[in-house]
């Protein structure tokens, strides 16, 4: 795989460009569900909070297939560990289109989030190896820009399909692009080799970091508040905005297009300022979140204040995720998966507790109350982080994603600046 001494100065290897377009597809799977609860709920015969759960289940999915598969692929080449992770996420579309059963629709998306988490996990590393120190941060946001267009794009397009062709029909577009995605990283996802040293044992000892649990704390705080507000989002435009439900689409764009700016700026700042940025973006989520209760009334205000919490949420994420595989040293790829489980963490939680106030006198005001005290709460790890100093060197470590025929180097210090 190409170093990122091959790559120009300032430009990104193509390979981060193709993760992302994975992301892509993978994102849309795991939040196209929001739009198409009610649609879901009434042909599969359950409440719209019991819905909810497919949610939650695909979360859940991705906090245990992420270091799982991470750890069983350690030793298979990343190559196919993509294209696999790709053929079980066709696999578990299909079953879930075919099937008339809530539990089998369920069980269908917690085994595509196995292959989502393996995806996941081995991207990041590839990714931050390929694009080099220098550039690790912005690389991360790339590939998590494929997650956020997601939600600019394939959310709204999924959603808005759905309206018209029932929610089966989002599912079989995303079998058929997955196909073609598997297609396209077999091709230019070069072939490597795992390199011997990296072990289990290895990848365990970078867990005794303690700011690296500081940094996955932050990650499930600052997704499960934005996302306790994301999965209910519907019924809160419709029934206290006033929004029609065939404009929701375009409101989940704005909430995408706030999705990728804030990543977008995550990947830029990260790099230099990773704390001032990090703390600051929190606390505006937290504001925008706690001002969606009185003022979502207003169809105005509320699409003004769900585009501010995904800009200002999703700006944490690219540097905690950048700052996770620092920590990790020699050992990036288990940290990377626990990484994606730390989102998916806040994620089933969050939708988890946003489901149960949906359900109580607080009605579609409750989400944003549980997504307030979770965005709240992400300050107390970063401001930790920060008063425990983050720079010390860390290294982001390219071994194992050269090429077999290639000498494997390492990389210089990265400090990371306040």
């Amino acid at each position: 795989m190409p170093s990122a001494a091959d790559t120009p100065t300032g430009k990104l290897p193509f390979v981060v460009w193709v993760l992302a377009a994975g992301t892509f597809l993978m994102g849309t799977t795991e939040f196209v569900v929001a739009g198409l609860l009610p649609q879901i709920a009434g042909d599969l015969g359950v409440g719209v909070s019991h819905a909810g759960l497919l949610i939650t289940a695909f979360a859940v999915g991705m906090i245990v297939g992420g270091p799982t598969m991470a750890l069983a692929t350690l030793r298979l080449p990343r190559r196919l560990t993509l294209v696999l992770a790709l053929a079980v996420f066709v696999l578990g579309h299909v079953v879930a289109a075919v099937s008339s059963s809530f539990a089998v629709v369920l069980a269908a998306r917690f085994v595509t989030a196995l292959a989502t988490g393996a995806f996941w996990a081995v991207g990041f590393v590839i990714a931050t190896a390929t694009a080099g120190p220098a550039r690790a941060t912005r690389a991360v946001g790339v590939m998590m820009g494929g997650l956020t267009l997601a939600n600019v794009v394939g959310v709204p397009i999924g959603s808005f399909v759905g309206h018209y062709t029932g929610w089966r029909g989002p599912y079989w577009a995303l079998a058929v692009l997955a196909t073609l995605a598997a297609v396209f990283v077999g091709r230019f996802i070069p072939r490597t080799e795992q390199r011997a040293e990296v072990s289990v044992r290895a990848e365990v000892r970078a867990l005794r970091q303690g700011r690296l649990w500081l940094a996955l704390a932050a990650a499930v705080l600052i997704m499960g508040g934005v996302l306790a507000t994301y999965s209910y989002i519907t019924p809160l435009l419709t029934d206290r905005a006033g929004i029609p439900a065939g404009a929701v689409p375009l409101v989940l764009v704005v909430f995408g297009l706030g999705a990728l700016g804030g990543t977008a700026i995550g990947g830029r700042l990260g790099d230099h300022r990773p704390m001032l940025t990090t703390i600051t973006a929190a606390a505006i989520t937290a504001l925008a979140l706690v001002l969606l209760i009185p003022l979502s009334s207003g169809p105005v205000t509320a699409v003004a204040l769900v585009f501010l919490m995904a800009l200002a949420g999703f700006t944490v994420n690219p540097v905690v995720t950048s700052l996770a595989v620092r920590f990790a040293g020699d050992a990036p790829t288990l940290t990377s998966a626990l990484t994606t489980s730390a989102y998916n963490t806040g994620i089933a939680v969050g939708s988890a507790l946003a489901g149960q106030a949906l359900d109580t006198s607080l009605g579609v005001t409750g989400p944003p109350l549980v997504g307030t005290v979770s965005a709240a709460l992400t300050l107390v790890p970063l401001i930790a982080l920060a008063l425990s100093g983050t720079r010390n060197p860390a290294r982001i470590v390219t071994q194992g994603t050269a090429p077999a025929s290639a000498d494997a180097g390492t990389t210089a210090p990265v400090p990371c600046r306040r």
